[in-house]
């Protein structure tokens, strides 16, 4: 299936580094106009991957900062087609000993700026009269893990805010829906690092039992973006390779070995 989206606007926050900078790759690919927000951009992405996408700073977390962002893109392109609100961070830790700073934080990134990038571009979709929002909630937003409630509550409440905002713009022709990866090796989680039993383990979990790539998620991205999913909305959709499909999907690649 090919997906071009020549002559639309994309934006993608945390774009500048890891499976953010692969969303931005792809949709280039499609022949978007893509514009990437960040904190911060190697000084090495103009001459790199990202050279001619639009970058942005932008801190999701401050209103003032998005609303610059957005309105930067507005009036240099005069139109916003996709959001894809893939910035994000992974906060660890008991909830006994927890600081409540850290909480805080993981909350203010992966949820307030989601809420934010989407009410900031609301109106130009509404005007335009279609659009597409597309959420990064998180496998832990399925099925959370210990020491990870910050993330995994998180996560859960993006994919509440998706549905409900689904519904609330559906008159308009604006599609809004949220993904759920697996296990991507990034610096974030330094899964491709860990001792070869541990990621055993952890492959173990997998019904496709191999690392997750950001080419898996930008597939899907593209998909929810484009016009083939012009009736779908509101859904949570699990690109997580099958895990825990069944409670030990390692047995079926066991059996298959023999």
């Amino acid at each position: 299936m090919l997906i071009d989206f020549a002559g639309q606007v994309v934006i993608v926050s945390g774009g500048g580094r890891g499976i953010g900078r692969g969303l931005v790759e792809r949709f280039v690919a499609e022949n978007a106009t893509v514009v990437a927000l960040d904190l911060a951009f190697d000084d090495q992405d103009d001459d790199g991957a990202l050279a001619g996408v639009r970058k942005l700073q932008c801190d999701v977390t401050d209103t003032a900062s998005v609303r610059a962002a957005i309105d930067a893109v507005e009036s240099e392109f005069g139109r916003i087609d996709v959001l894809v609100n893939n910035a994000g961070i992974n906060v660890e830790g008991e909830v006994e000993s927890l600081d409540p700073a850290r909480w805080r934080a993981c909350f203010d990134v992966n949820v307030f700026g989601v809420f934010a990038l989407s009410q900031a571009v609301i109106p130009a979709m509404k005007r335009a009269g279609r659009g597409r929002i597309v959420n990064a909630a998180s496998f832990a937003a399925i099925i959370p893990s210990v020491g990870a409630a910050a993330y995994g509550a998180s996560k859960a409440a993006v994919v509440q805010f998706t549905r409900v905002l689904a519904s609330e713009l559906g008159p308009w022709n604006i599609t809004v829906n949220a993904y759920a990866p697996g296990m991507i090796p990034t610096a974030m989680n330094g899964f491709a690092d860990l001792p070869e039993a541990r990621q055993n383990r952890l492959l173990d979990t997998l019904s496709l039992r191999r690392w997750e790539r950001p080419e898996d998620v930008a597939d899907l991205v593209c998909f929810l973006a484009s016009d083939y999913a012009g009736y779908l909305t509101g859904a949570l959709i699990d690109v997580s390779g099958g895990k825990f499909a069944t409670q030990m999907p390692n047995v079926a690649h066991e059996r298959a070995a023999l």
